[in-house]
């Protein structure tokens, strides 16, 4: 099963996900990840309190399935497709990683240090990552969208506001990565 334990090249994945893109258009559906937050917010009754999610959750539905497919997916990915050989990281990475004071990756994509279980043991870890999370939500609100969202379902419908957010997420995130972070570290 040697497929198993590779990342599909760009030429298989790529147009599977302008198939699906397709098949959302013609169903006249649009997708995003963080619309789902919000139906999961009025579905707890969250409604009652704040206007915003005053809405028909039950027409979303099917957008859960996209939620429960990347949860398995993940797991799947993790647990029986991942292979430690085939993350290959450029070594002046991992050197700027070390002296930021991450442990070498190690077959990983992310350090364990900020993303693993050792993060719940660092205050500041927990810190970073719950603002950095609202600010995440506040974000993807005020742009209409989520990365996904705006990425894969806004830009396949040429739609110029998702261009204009896609933009100030690369940005953003060269921003946080060039200074931010080191600031922080």
């Amino acid at each position: 099963m040697e497929i198993l334990s590779q990342t599909w090249p760009w030429y298989v994945a790529g147009p599977l996900i302008g198939l699906v893109m397709l098949a959302l258009i013609y169903f006249g559906k649009v997708f995003g990840m963080s619309t789902n937050l919000r139906s999961l917010c009025s579905m707890a009754g969250a409604g009652k309190y704040v206007p915003f999610f005053q809405f028909d959750w039950r027409g979303q539905m099917w957008n859960f399935a996209v939620v429960i497919g990347a949860m398995l997916g993940g797991f799947v990915a993790v647990h029986f497709m991942s292979d430690p050989s085939n993350v290959a990281i450029n070594a002046q990475t991992v050197q700027d990683l070390q002296q930021l004071g991450f442990a070498a990756p190690e077959g990983k994509l992310l350090p364990e240090s900020l993303f693993g279980n050792e993060a719940f043991n660092s205050p500041k870890a927990i810190f970073i990552l719950t603002i950095g999370g609202v600010l995440i939500g506040f974000g993807s609100r005020y742009a209409g969208g989520c990365t996904s969202g705006h990425a894969i379902s806004g830009l396949s419908n040429l739609q110029v506001p998702s261009l204009k957010a896609v933009v100030g997420f690369f940005i953003g995130g060269l921003i946080m990565s060039w200074w931010i972070l080191p600031m922080i570290f």
